[in-house]
């Protein structure tokens, strides 16, 4: 395990290969009750490099008009499946927050070309809690920034069966995706890259 004193822990090698194969097993099941879907950036239209759905009571979205959070799946309009179990598991080990995920975005990075630019995870009002972030598949170059966006960056690879823990300052702090190392992995049927963040999105009650 590594931690850079900002609350940012990285655990490479944390899932062994069998919980890997069953958590993206796991995906696919969640993504036959929601597809995954490309969304577009808010004003200019432009498309994500990435296909992303979620699970939880609240799931993160993008169109032209925003991003936020949403009861229901923009296409089907179904509510989320339920977050599984194997995940909050991993979320009660590995984080000291005392209240469960409302939210699982899963990211599919489908090969050359899939990024995800420079950005911090802002639209939840619960930003006290951590975030855990958990890598399938193909390598990613993988960006970490400061709190501002001018703030220097480095950037290191994270393989498959890798969970990274945003808390404390860390958990406002710039980061993306450069590109991956495409077929670094045999883990995905087709190749690329899952990601997994689980968010606390809304204050828990008093």
């Amino acid at each position: 395990m590594s931690s850079d004193g900002e609350g940012f822990r990285m655990l490479p090698d944390h899932l062994d290969r069998t919980r890997q194969q069953e958590l993206v097993a796991m995906v696919a099941a969640l993504a036959q009750e929601a597809p995954f879907t490309r969304y577009v950036m808010p004003r200019t239209g432009r498309p994500f490099s990435i296909d992303m759905t979620n699970a939880g009571s609240q799931g993160w979205i993008a169109d032209r008009q925003s991003y936020r959070y949403s009861p229901v799946h923009p296409v089907t309009g179904r509510p989320w499946p339920a977050i599984p179990a194997l995940l909050l598991d991993l979320w009660r080990g590995l984080t000291a927050y005392p209240h469960d995920p409302e939210c699982c975005l899963i990211n599919h990075y489908r090969g050359e070309g899939a990024k995800l630019s420079l950005h911090r995870d802002e639209d939840e009002e619960a930003t006290e809690a951590p975030i855990l972030n958990i890598s399938l598949g193909d390598t990613a170059i993988f960006r970490l920034g400061g709190p501002r966006r001018e703030d220097k960056t480095r950037s290191f690879p994270v393989a498959s069966g890798t969970i990274m823990v945003f808390a404390g300052p860390s958990r406002m702090f710039y980061h993306g995706v450069d590109r991956l190392r495409v077929g670094s992995s045999r883990l995905l049927p087709d190749g690329g890259r899952l990601n997994l963040t689980l968010r606390r999105v809304t204050r828990p009650a008093a």
